[in-house]
């Protein structure tokens, strides 16, 4: 497993890093620069994965503060996939809310087998259910 980058904590990200990590994966927020900035300003916590100077991955998190944290995004740049680095952000945003009552997601059918290994299982009978403002035609991405 390739470890040749740092994880850091920081909401302070340059627009044009953020937006060719999420561009490189295709989300639907790309297409929406201000209110993804605005919205990981927002957050309660990131988690960035860099490379040098490159911004390779980023997690982020929402929470009460005391007994719940959403992470609503945790991507990696395609050609980091399969190194760790996802599995370290999330990690990472595990341990800072360390002995919360629920930590929750939303995660694309392939990514279940993902999170399955990270400690989170399936919310027993429980369905995910959204207003989803891409319009991209395309299901379940930030």
């Amino acid at each position: 497993m390739t470890t040749d980058y740092a994880l850091r904590d920081t909401k302070d990200l340059a627009r044009a890093d953020v937006l060719g990590l999420y561009e490189a994966n295709r989300w639907s927020s790309a297409g929406k620069p201000d209110r993804l900035m605005t919205a990981l300003a927002n957050s309660d916590a990131v988690v960035t994965a860099w490379a040098g100077r490159t911004l390779i991955g980023l997690g982020n998190a929402l929470s009460d503060g005391a007994l719940v944290v959403y992470y609503p995004h945790l991507l990696v740049h395609p050609d980091w996939h399969g190194k760790g680095v996802g599995r370290a952000i999330i990690a990472r945003l595990q341990e800072r809310y360390a002995g919360f009552h629920q930590h929750a997601l939303i995660a694309d059918a392939p990514a279940v087998g993902f999170y399955e290994r990270c400690g989170f299982t399936r919310a027993g009978d429980c369905q995910a259910m959204w207003i989803y403002a891409g319009g991209d035609g395309r299901p379940a991405e930030g």
